[in-house]
């Protein structure tokens, strides 16, 4: 007979040894307190870190542009706040027309007119300034135009007008100082803009620090903005069928 075997932990081989003292993990309670503590910890500076370079950004803007900023901001929020409650006062006109279905085919006309006055098929007239620039030196480029049209339509511009070009959703400006076009037309100093919408927050929005009136005058230009009571749009643009697009509508 042979001697004792040895025993089954003398058999193991050193890896074996070492995986057995590895897995499975032994955790102490204080050592997952700390773990979690840790993550805590990492995720906090990792938030931290994301709001110090939003906050950054806008401690490094100039303080026109914070105005301008809070300015459209504003601005914005009215204007959702208006068809906020626009579309309530409709909705409260058909729950109590004693005809809803005139009612609605009212509500459809006036949407329709709105909706060309948007795409530039219909006149519109209303309240709202005009905008005129005198470019005797020729240094206007279009994108200082463009600039105009961006900070109208973001002060509530809802119909614009450029010398006699219809602005629209599409509208494109290209050229150079003194040879601009609008859409492909051609149009010359001085640039006339029409435009319909209030007034307390059209001229504001051209004449804050930094802004259009700013810009253009360091180019040597002349805007003057001028308030009205009724301001005239009258290009017009002919309206499009689409190609392929259809109503799917049954």
């Amino acid at each position: 007979m042979g001697g004792p075997s040895e025993p089954e932990s003398q058999q193991l081989t050193g890896r074996q040894r070492l995986a057995a003292g590895l897995w499975p993990p032994r955790v102490t309670r204080a050592q997952l307190i700390v773990a979690v503590l840790l993550f805590v910890l990492g995720l906090g500076l990792a938030i931290q870190v994301t709001s110090n370079n939003d906050d950054s950004a806008l401690r490094g803007a100039r303080q026109e542009d914070l105005v301008r900023i809070l300015d459209e901001l504003d601005n914005r929020t009215q204007r959702l706040e208006d068809e906020k409650q626009r579309l309530d006062a409709q909705r409260t006109e058909l729950e109590t027309s004693s005809d809803q279905a005139e009612e609605a085919r009212k509500q459809t006309r006036e949407k329709e007119q709105q909706l060309g006055i948007l795409a530039g098929t219909v006149a519109a007239q209303g309240p709202g300034i005009t905008l005129a620039i005198d470019d005797p030196s020729g240094t206007v480029e279009p994108d200082m135009l463009l600039d105009a049209i961006q900070e109208l339509r973001a002060a509530g511009a809802e119909a614009i007008q450029v010398n006699d070009v219809r602005v629209v959703a599409d509208t494109y400006f290209s050229g150079t100082g003194g040879d601009v076009q609008v859409d492909g037309n051609r149009v010359a100093a001085p640039y006339v803009f029409k435009v319909i919408g209030k007034p307390q927050d059209l001229e504001p929005a051209l004449n804050i620090p930094g802004g259009v009136v700013q810009t253009l005058e360091k180019e040597q230009a002349t805007a003057t903005v001028t308030r009205a009571e009724k301001i005239i749009v009258d290009a017009l643009r002919p309206a499009k069928r689409p190609d392929y697009a259809r109503s799917s509508s049954q």
